[in-house]
């Protein structure tokens, strides 16, 4: 631990503009990836609410099976089925990035889905009943008047899965993708200085997910006042 000051001395110089340009990598998987989630999320938790009984029990197996699977497998079978079931297909778009969001993506739906449903019936049945009496279709009703309010409840629990999801980018590197792991092995394997590469690493990864914690903070405050 003494000599990290005189490493970092010698080698900041390299290793911080490599590590920063592929933590840029991890904050594009974060953030699409994190987008398909909500739209996943919102579109389960909708089914799962439904009155269509078929419609319902296709949403609860997506969720059981989603949080069910470790992410690493998701992002396997993602990446590496599709084009061995159909290899008729032009699968040159699909990049190791794709995989990445879609897999990342589809996990986090199946967690945020029971995170948006328990927001929907936390709310009284008695606020759509009332909206429809006033002529207003179950649709209309879910958009202006549930999914609004459901969004207070949901905030907190949405947005430490945003923080996690940073995180579990990390976990890409096993399909080959150019995120900050990814560089920091090749760093840290090349200059052989594993413990002052990673260490760095972490500083940009508290770095990158600290503003998403105060980002959060904020939005619960000005939603609480807003009530």
């Amino acid at each position: 631990m003494l000599e990290l000051p005189q490493i970092y001395a010698e080698n900041i110089h390299r290793w911080l503009p490599e590590l920063l340009y592929y933590s840029l990598m991890t904050l594009k998987i974060g953030f699409f990836s994190f987008i398909v989630a909500v739209v996943f999320g919102i579109l389960v938790a909708l089914c799962r609410v439904s009155k269509n009984r078929l419609v319902r029990t296709l949403a609860i197996w997506f969720i059981e099976i989603g949080r069910g699977l470790p992410i690493v497998v998701i992002l396997y079978i993602i990446y590496f089925v599709p084009p061995q079931l159909f290899p008729g297909l032009n699968w040159t778009w699909f990049s190791d990035f794709t995989g990445a969001v879609l897999g990342l993506g589809i996990h986090g739906g199946a967690i945020l889905a029971e995170v948006f449903r328990s927001g929907i019936e936390a709310l009284h049945k008695g606020q759509r009943e009332a909206a429809m009496s006033l002529g207003m279709t179950p649709a209309k009703s879910m958009v202006y008047i549930i999914l609004p309010q459901a969004t207070r409840i949901v905030l907190p629990p949405v947005g430490n899965y945003a923080i996690g999801l940073l995180k579990d980018t990390s976990l890409c590197t096993l399909i080959g993708v150019n995120e900050i792991m990814n560089g920091a092995k090749s760093i840290a394997f090349s200059d052989y200085q594993p413990m002052a590469v990673f260490i760095l690493v972490a500083g940009i990864y508290f770095a990158m997910s600290y503003p998403l914690s105060l980002l959060v903070r904020a939005l619960e405050r000005r939603l609480s006042t807003a009530q």
